[in-house]
């Protein structure tokens, strides 16, 4: 397809990092501005499509004349989860001189008050049709600090000009002190998305901008993102765990330059980008993430070039980091519940396979992994670690496999330190591994068995099906999971991505349970003063129930 002259030459794009793309779409835009009139011409203009009763984003959001709301709610850890929430939500429209609040208190008569925080991310891009699409989103944030531990903390937002929202609650972290230990829970998955088409611009249509691209035995009637969050509303876990690939606003996910393509695939060079996605996926996970604390990693497709910062700059707006990661690298953080610590990496730096923010932190994110790590398990009140990122050390899917990148960085750092538990994202299916020490599987592990992560080592957990249609494993290698075991699940015919962006072959006998559909996982951990226990449980859509490893850990003394 030919280039128009809105675009990087892909002889170019092809050698510029996300940085250097970033800087390059800001000149274009320099030379082409937008006057502010026409700036909220565009913008508001764009949403003010048709839309069922008073959603915040229906018919007129963004207008300045519509009532002012606070929607998409949710709820995060700061870095001392013990103690602090984060808490977030997105406004209808530029609140002017209106000053937005978070009214919070220990029980649901509140009590407390905090003039919220208004972040403004404003984005321009070049539109396909030869214009430039401008949109402007305002978010507010409010941190609470000095809360008891594993104590419900209650909320609403409210305005000046009279919106109030009804009152919820969330719960901080259970502290790691020994003794104050119990039984909770956390879910987890990646590459979510959304089942709604964005309302914004107007006249998008199904399968553009929303889960229901097409895939020839996909069902697109069928809303599997939402059955997978009723799902895990259901769970009723402590908090969640994203593991990259959040909404989709760029569904191309190559972190090359942004661009507003209407139907249909951008031209060579550009990703396909819509900001109001966003819009709509806050919405969807309301229902959880007002009450039940998000946390999030970042996958290919959330390197938005619209934005600085790596292309973070998006998600420093929308959403909260805890903020104790390496400089430079918002969505590298970890913290702890109970007995285990949890650490979100980000995979864009490291990965052989999609290179746009390759090797952008410098090697201060694989140190401060080294030195976290290395902490957490001299802990003696840490039992597991958990590590959650977006690019597969160990899958075997026809689309990605895995990345070389990933393994070379950190899976001997995982072998060092005795990381009980890996979750990963980006290939849409469900596969686990068996325990792995340094590339090879130390042993058999059944669906119920008793894996002991200090000998046995690391299981590897690929769970990109949350509601993306679905991807294949091998050609020719089943599907193995409770109820439909494979007499044999070695698969000689998967692939590694090595460090010149090609492909290598591999034999793999560490494949265990594959499983082609929608799901996530539910984590259900026992601390005990002498053994620990965490048993993890793989789930369908429809809450059936298909795999379980209970992980066994003597109590450090």
């Amino acid at each position: 397809m030919e280039i128009p002259d809105t675009g990087i030459p892909p002889a170019l794009a092809s050698r510029m990092t996300m940085a250097e793309q970033y800087e390059w779409h800001q000149s274009y835009l320099r030379a082409r501005p937008v006057s502010r009139r026409n700036f909220l011409r565009g913008s508001a203009a764009a949403a003010a499509v048709a839309a069922v009763g008073a959603a915040p984003f229906g018919r007129r959001a963004y207008a300045q004349d519509a009532p002012l709301a606070v929607a998409g709610r949710r709820v995060g850890y700061g870095a001392d989860a013990s103690s602090q929430l984060r808490l977030a939500g997105q406004l209808s429209r530029n609140p002017g001189a209106t000053k937005v609040f978070l009214d919070h208190g220990p029980t649901p008569g509140l009590g407390a008050t905090v003039e919220a925080e208004v972040r403004n991310l404003v984005t321009q891009i070049p539109d396909s049709s030869g214009g430039v699409l401008s949109a402007e989103q305002f978010y507010v944030h409010a941190p609470v600090d000095g809360l008891p531990g594993r104590t419900p903390h209650f909320y609403r937002w409210r305005t000046d000009d009279g919106f109030v929202s009804d009152v919820r609650s969330a719960a901080t972290a259970m502290p790691s002190a020994r003794n104050a230990l119990g039984w909770f829970r956390f879910t987890m998955m990646g590459d979510q998305g959304t089942d709604e088409t964005p309302l914004a611009p107007p006249g998008l249509t199904r399968g553009d901008y929303d889960d229901s691209y097409y895939k020839s035995d996909n069902d697109p009637t069928v809303s599997h993102t939402g059955n997978v969050l009723d799902q895990i509303v259901a769970a009723r876990p402590d908090f969640h765990v994203l593991a990259g690939d959040i909404a989709y606003a760029d569904p191309s996910g190559a972190g090359k330059p942004p661009q507003f393509v209407r139907k249909g695939e951008p031209p060579k060079g550009f990703d396909k980008f819509n900001p109001y996605v966003w819009d709509v996926y806050l919405n969807s996970i309301e229902a959880s993430a007002s009450t039940t604390p998000w946390m999030f990693a970042t996958g290919n497709h959330d390197m938005e070039a619209a934005y600085p910062v790596h292309g973070y700059g998006g998600h420093l707006a929308r959403l909260d980091f805890p903020g104790n990661g390496p400089s430079g690298c918002p969505s590298v953080y970890s913290f702890i519940y109970g007995n285990i610590a949890v650490l979100s990496l980000d995979a864009n730096d490291v990965s052989y396979e999609i290179t746009a923010n390759q090797g952008y932190s410098g090697g201060a994110q694989n140190s401060w992994v080294e030195r976290t790590l290395a902490a957490h398990r001299a802990d003696p009140d840490i039992d597991f670690i958990v590590c959650f990122f977006h690019h597969c050390a160990y899958s075997t899917t026809e689309a990605h496999a895995s990345d070389g990148g990933v393994r070379a960085a950190w899976a001997p750092l995982f072998d060092r330190h005795q990381v009980d538990l890996v979750l990963q994202g980006h290939n849409h299916v469900f596969e686990r591994s068996d325990p792995i020490r340094g590339g090879t599987p130390t042993r058999a592990a059944e669906d119920n068995a008793i894996v002991y992560p200090e000998s046995d080592g690391t299981v590897y957990y690929t769970v990109g099906s949350a509601g993306r249609p679905r991807y294949n494993f091998q050609p020719g290698e089943p599907e193995s999971y409770r109820g439909n075991v494979a007499p044999d699940t070695f698969v000689p015919n998967s692939y590694v991505w090595t460090a010149d962006g090609h492909k290598q072959t591999e034999a793999v006998g560490w494949s265990r349970v594959r499983f082609r559909n929608y799901a996530f996982i539910r984590v259900d951990v026992r601390p005990g003063n002498m053994l620990s226990e965490m048993d993890v449980t793989a789930v369908d859509e429809y809450g059936r129930e298909f795999d379980k490893l209970t992980y066994r850990r003597q109590v450090q003394t």
